[in-house]
């Protein structure tokens, strides 16, 4: 019986699937059903390699929820076949798909790692290699005919991260992304180095749950110094606008003027759905902790505690497509649900 584990290997587009025409300079799409001609190194992974691509692989910077549900589709209809995917994608929306997904993917029983490069795979130096050598073997990693992750990870330059925990910080350098409220779950170097306790336990005896529709009726805002009453009214005005992902100074502190406040309690009033998270790179939002941020909590603003912004808008658009009653919607979105905050 063969007992190597099957990982899937999805490309969406990206950099990472790109290679270079030495002719002509043009970059031109991997071709992924030639893998392992074009890296042999993968031979030497005790697993077998399966490729699938989006019929027209898109630049990330084009990705939307229409895709993120014909990746979670894919996912679905191949789970029981394979032990793991990898999603190969472009590095610019990666955090946002990474969300999405962990969303989506409800009582997940297996890894699902995304990943990318900053180079194409055919250059001399490329990132590409690396990156997806290591997310394949840590996919392919069981422990008693178990995958040791359970969860949607985000794997670049040597670190996987929870994907809903990341957000991109870098355009330019290999280490494109950082996990700024949680640690990495594992450190790629001469071994690679599991923090187990920081992983998601096994989803549930139920199987997976997929939830493909998601609500786009969602906008960031974010706050800045002048910001006017005409501007911010209008964008809460927006027609059949649901829910806000408002970016604050600081601990979650804005304005205390009464127009600001005034402006959001109307907006609240009418069923809109207003999560406050920080600008700041790293923290976490704490309402009251400041006179700034104190009326808003007592209006009923949500608190996005250490959420990233990317975490923050998919989970809006999930949780608005979940016909959640407008009583507990507040205290559902406070929870977690998949790690994504404290």
């Amino acid at each position: 019986m063969n007992s190597r584990t099957k990982i899937l290997l999805i490309y969406t587009g990206g950099t990472i699937g790109m290679r270079k025409d030495f002719n002509t300079g043009a970059l031109k799409v991997f071709n992924f059903s030639k893998l392992l001609q074009r890296i042999p190194e993968l031979k030497q992974l005790d697993c077998e390699i399966e490729t699938i691509s989006f019929q027209n692989p898109i630049d990330s910077s084009n990705m939307n929820p229409a895709n993120w549900a014909e990746i979670a589709f894919i996912i679905e209809s191949n789970y029981s076949g394979f032990d793991g995917f990898v999603v190969l994608h472009g590095s610019d929306t990666m955090s946002y798909t990474a969300s999405a997904l962990s969303y989506m993917l409800e009582n997940l029983s297996k890894p699902v790692i995304l990943t990318g490069s900053q180079l194409p795979i055919g250059d001399l130096r490329t990132d590409a290699k690396e990156n997806l050598i290591t997310a394949i073997q840590i996919a392919s990693l069981q422990e008693n005919n178990t995958p040791v992750i359970a969860e949607v990870c985000l794997y670049f330059e040597h670190k996987l991260y929870r994907g809903n925990r990341t957000t991109k910080i870098n355009a330019e350098h290999f280490n494109a992304f950082a996990s700024p409220n949680y640690p990495a779950l594992v450190e790629s170097g001469v071994n690679l180095n599991f923090k187990s306790e920081l992983l998601l336990s096994k989803g549930s005896t139920k199987g997976l749950k997929l939830h493909s529709v998601l609500d786009t009726n969602v906008v960031i805002i974010k706050m800045f110094p002048g910001i006017g009453e005409t501007v911010f009214s209008t964008l809460l005005e927006i027609p059949n606008l649901k829910g806000v992902v408002l970016e604050t100074y600081g601990s979650g502190n804005a304005p205390t003027e009464d127009w600001f406040l005034n402006v959001i309690e109307k907006a609240i009033a009418k069923g809109l759905y207003i999560v406050n998270v920080t600008q700041c790179t790293s923290g976490s939002v704490n309402m009251g902790q400041y006179e700034t941020s104190s009326a808003m909590k007592q209006i009923g603003v949500i608190s996005g505690k250490d959420i990233t912004t990317e975490a923050a808008i998919t989970k809006l658009m999930f949780l608005l497509s979940q016909n959640i009653p407008s009583k507990d919607f507040q205290t559902v979105f406070e929870t977690s649900l998949r790690g994504e905050m404290m």
